[in-house]
């Protein structure tokens, strides 16, 4: 199936907004929850599934809503359509402070793998499944990073990340990062889990017990703060659950 062509804008800059254009009978999904606002024409419908392949019978549907369960995720995707006259507009907000990357997947191969938490919206027709990390010993440790969505269309997808976004080119090159900075990569990635080596730096290094290595030719998206690490910090700081006020 052939993904919807809409058309969208990024309004704002910390705390972003994407709103996406519909021509009448186009359609865009996203996650429950983050749509911000919506002209009178969009009607949306919570369904089992991203809507990809529409011959898809109940139990493809239980299965593709179980997998999206193992991720922490919804079991249901809201679909929003324009059944209006002329262009209507359906906005979604990212549920925390950072930046939206719009995605053109056609143009970066079909297939991006990112983290299980950064999707947002797309077009429909584009196919959302998991992935998994090769080594999963490391990864029950390694935590982020051990599940993954893949994205799969020739439209526009949207993923929300955490404070700057830093996009690299590898061309056979290899780069380690945190596992919870990276937001996602393009086909031609090799994605694997790695030890810290050296049992000091694995207890006082303060970069947690793994990496994620990224080998290959193809783009890799990093966000400079997790919301994870800035969850971390808040609740290290919050003096109702034993953390430091700003007076100590």
């Amino acid at each position: 199936m052939r993904c919807h062509e809409v058309e969208y804008r990024i309004i704002g800059d910390a705390m972003q907004v994407v709103e996406v254009d519909l021509d009448p009978g186009e359609s865009v999904i996203a996650e429950a929850g983050v749509m911000n606002y919506m002209e009178e024409g969009i009607a949306f419908e919570t369904k089992m599934g991203d809507g990809s392949d529409p011959d898809q019978g109940l139990f493809g549907k239980l299965w593709s809503a179980g997998k999206r369960a193992v991720t922490g995720e919804s079991l249901f995707m809201t679909h929003f359509e324009n059944r209006g006259v002329g262009k209507q507009h359906v906005a979604f907000a990212a549920p925390y402070p950072g930046t939206i990357v719009p995605i053109d997947m056609a143009k970066e191969g079909g297939t991006i793998t990112c983290q299980k938490d950064s999707f947002l919206a797309a077009a429909l027709g584009t196919k959302v499944d998991i992935a998994f990390s090769r080594k999963l010993g490391a990864g029950f440790f390694g935590g982020e990073g051990f599940i993954l969505q893949k994205l799969e269309g020739d439209g526009m997808a949207f993923v929300q990340a955490g404070g700057t976004i830093v996009r690299k080119e590898l061309n056979g090159q290899t780069l380690r990062l945190d596992t919870g900075c990276l937001v996602g990569f393009t086909e031609g990635i090799e994605y694997d889990i790695e030890m810290v080596s050296g049992l000091r730096s694995m207890l006082f290094g303060g970069e947690g017990m793994v990496l994620a290595t990224l080998q290959g030719t193809g783009s890799v998206w990093i966000q400079s703060l997790p919301f994870s690490r800035l969850a971390d910090r808040i609740l290290a700081n919050a003096p109702a659950l034993g953390g430091k006020s700003q007076g100590e």
